[in-house]
């Protein structure tokens, strides 16, 4: 079958982290350990269902990994060579006799390979639901490796067929198109920290960056129904265009502190150096930039006992003036993907939860997957994904209905 395999190469890694610090919207190929190569198919256990893969999406993680961005602390987390690729829909092609999942089905994958795809008694943060922060991703029968589509057991979706253990498989309602479940797994990371991080009617709340994640922050907390001022802050013309269809109220264009302080209804406090401060601000910041500048200005746009919510993945935050998180008694959170969380009383699972939001009326989806490919056009995909400006990319996917 072809799949995209990323090799194990610290020469190609580093080159590529060289490379993309001079020219960080461009993605060097010929330099990347990435190749599409015709592979054998081997599930990570025999036990687990076998998938032929309709859709795959790009995810920010792959492209931090393209780019050499990734923190070094994050390596036993993942094990190469490794088949990318955990965004995936699929149709069930095999599976046990006694298993609840029939040759047909669509379904889509929750990638987390913690204690019970692992073989494993059940740690206490998989005991309490929150297998996002398993403590034995490290251990068991396949691989390490935190996810699917970062182990090397366990082949992602970016290939004509892959395997999951039936945990992690949930099925995709016929009234969803293949292009709407796609968005699911981004759908999940960007509802898991809003679901325990959840803001109060009356509350004002920022959205920092307008990719993805934080197009769906938007339409996640407008289709709760929560009575809320967003403002969102966005790069591109086109993330702007499409955060006020989504719902936000106020659109920020690489705002200056005055305007970040002006939108949050806050006073701007000018200082002899460093750009001036913030007094006053907004409750929540839900960062889904992760990026030093969206750190600081996060911090700043608070008030006092606000909360920042990291979303966007970050493995260094550099020469960040964080005196704003002791001064003002601050939360700082992060988030870790997915599992379950607490909403209305009721524990949920959040894979669930955003299957059902992209069903819902109230969330709208059209202009958040913007471009499809066949996996044997790799580097024009991740080509645009480095580079969203001119082409207007919010979520690419690779489209393998054709092979399967």
């Amino acid at each position: 079958m072809h799949a995209l395999v990323y090799h194990r190469s610290v020469l190609r890694y580093v080159l590529g982290q060289v490379a993309n610090r001079f020219a960080r919207k461009h993605f060097f190929a010929g330099l990347s350990p990435l190749r599409c190569e015709e592979v054998d198919f081997k599930p990570a256990d025999p036990n687990w269902v076998r998938l032929r893969v309709l859709m795959c999406g790009i995810c920010g993680s792959d492209i931090s990994l393209l780019k050499g961005s990734e923190s070094f602390l994050m390596e036993p987390y993942a094990s190469l060579p490794a088949i990318l690729g955990h965004e995936i829909v699929a149709r069930v092609d095999a599976s046990q006799t006694d298993s609840e999942f029939k040759i047909g089905e669509r379904v889509v994958v929750e990638p987390v390979l913690s204690c019970e795809p692992r073989g494993l008694p059940l740690c206490p943060a998989c005991a309490a639901g929150d297998y996002n922060v398993c403590t034995n991703f490290l251990d068991g029968s396949i691989a390490p490796g935190a996810f699917l589509g970062y182990n090397a057991s366990a082949g992602g979706g970016m290939a004509e067929m892959t395997a999951a253990h039936p945990s992690r498989l949930i099925r995709v309602p016929d009234t969803l198109t293949d292009e709407e479940a796609v968005l699911a797994d981004s759908l999940a990371s960007a509802l898991q920290p809003v679901l325990t991080s959840f803001p109060k009617n009356g509350d004002r709340v920022v959205v920092y960056g307008a990719g993805i994640l934080g197009q769906h922050v938007v339409r996640i907390l407008r289709a709760l129904g929560v009575d809320i001022s967003i403002t969102v802050i966005a790069r591109h013309q086109f993330q702007a265009d499409l955060a006020k269809a989504g719902g936000a109220d106020t659109i920020l264009r690489s705002p200056s502190r005055q305007d970040l302080a002006s939108a949050v209804r806050a006073k701007y406090v000018p200082t002899t150096l460093g750009g001036g401060n913030i007094e006053g601000g907004a409750d929540i910041i839900y960062d889904c930039v992760g990026s030093s500048r969206s750190f600081e200005d996060g911090l700043l746009a608070l008030r006092a006992k606000g909360t920042y919510v990291m979303i966007g993945t970050a493995g260094s935050i550099n020469k960040a003036d964080v005196s704003s998180l002791w001064f003002r008694e601050l939360t700082l959170k992060g988030s870790a993907t997915y599992a379950h969380a607490d909403f209305n009383g009721k524990r949920v699972r959040t894979y669930d939860m955003a299957l059902e939001l992209l069903g819902s009326s109230d969330f709208e989806t059209a202009g958040l997957l913007t471009h499809t490919f066949p996996l044997t056009d790799y580097r024009k995909a991740f080509a645009l994904s480095f580079d969203k400006g001119p082409s207007g990319s919010m979520k690419i996917a690779f489209d393998l209905r054709a092979e399967s």
